[in-house]
């Protein structure tokens, strides 16, 4: 097992890293929370897979247990799911004691991390990621958000959990399509922070893609450790905190357009290769590196071109996003692997230029 500390602000908290944790959940739990009520956020197949396990582990340490159940889908990350889940809540006479651990991906994270944060106050979170993304990027920093409208993530609150445990065994579930969104967002890292990661998953992607669980466990911890560096320097993310969302700002933009019809890591490839052509357009980021983030993501299994899409509703969506400032875009611009910035100054030109030109 791998453990990483996190201090964002005057908290902190540890992130568990390891295959089987699962298991032992329960007891973790209880060294934390003395009351005796929990309360499982997950989906129906999470569930099926895990949910014994979980419920086992906490019964075993005197918790009595509840399971809410959300279907799956980003659709159903919204205010009418999380009033659902209050009334599940009160249901249960959960307190303020009571802990909510989320066992899923990024839409129960996301979601059940909103409910604990704004269910009579402020509930525990426990966090227990069972996807590749939500074990190296979505269950850490404290963002919850649920959808409103056309726009991902825009109505939120920040609560950290008081622990996260990420089983890579989980992953082992997931099919190649799920593995593949989470690396997105692993590349992500590379790119933004590390250039010997970077060239780690150019040399190990087949073995990582084929589970060799010693190197999926290095791989999340890479990322968590870069993440949790960066939340520590800027918990609220006022400044340095927005380098995460390299490849968001069009990949939000992209999901929203396609009615979430495509995977968010697939959203997130497009647009940091995209962030990156504009970035090489200006005359900052290298070809060369262009050309190895592009094989990277498709050696991944993901896409490196636009799919079909309304563009006006992906400018539309861009324009309503969250990282609009003072009615600016803000795009995190890559200077070269290993290193971003950012930027305000795109032109609205050379944005929609190169969004309907994969040669662009």
């Amino acid at each position: 097992m791998r453990t990483i500390r996190i201090r964002p602000g005057k908290e902190a908290y540890d992130v568990r890293i390891g295959g089987g944790l699962l298991y032992h959940a329960g007891r973790w739990a209880r060294e934390r929370f003395k009351g005796e009520k929990a309360v499982i956020i997950s989906n129906p197949d999470i569930d099926r897979l895990y949910g014994s396990m979980v419920r086992q582990a906490l019964e075993k340490e005197g918790f009595k247990t509840v399971t809410l159940l959300v279907a799956e889908g980003e659709q159903h990350k919204s205010l009418d799911t999380a009033a659902r889940l209050y009334g599940g809540m009160q249901n249960a006479r959960a307190e303020r004691s009571t802990p909510v651990l989320a066992l899923g991906g990024g839409v129960i994270g996301d979601l059940a991390g909103f409910v604990a944060a704004t269910y009579m106050g402020g509930l525990p979170l426990v966090a227990l990621p069972t996807t590749l993304l939500a074990q190296v990027d979505s269950s850490l920093g404290g963002k919850t958000a649920v959808d409103h409208g056309p726009v991902k993530n825009n109505i939120g609150v920040f609560h950290h959990p008081e622990m996260v445990i990420a089983d890579t065994y989980t992953l082992g579930s997931l099919p190649p399509k799920e593995i593949s969104n989470g690396l997105a967002e692993v590349i992500k890292y590379g790119m933004i922070r590390d250039r010997p990661f970077f060239n780690l998953l150019e040399r190990k992607m087949d073995a990582i893609r084929a589970l060799e669980n010693d190197l999926l466990e290095e791989v999340v911890q890479r990322c968590v450790h870069i993440k949790a560096r960066i939340v520590e320097k800027d918990e609220r993310d006022t400044g340095l905190r927005n380098i995460l969302n390299f490849g968001h700002t069009i990949g939000h933009a992209i999901e929203a357009a396609m009615d979430f019809k495509i995977g968010h890591g697939q959203a997130v490839a497009i647009g940091m290769v995209k962030a990156s052509t504009i970035s090489n357009r200006l005359g900052i980021f290298p070809s060369k590196d262009l050309a190895s983030l592009k094989d990277l993501l498709l050696r991944a299994g993901l896409p490196a071109r636009m799919p079909q899409v309304d563009m006006s509703r992906v400018l539309h969506a861009m324009d309503h996003d969250k990282k609009v400032v003072d009615g600016k875009t803000r795009f995190i611009l890559p200077q070269r692997i290993g290193r971003v910035f950012i930027s305000s100054d795109v032109s609205f030109a050379l944005a929609v230029d190169v969004l309907e030109n994969d040669n662009a």
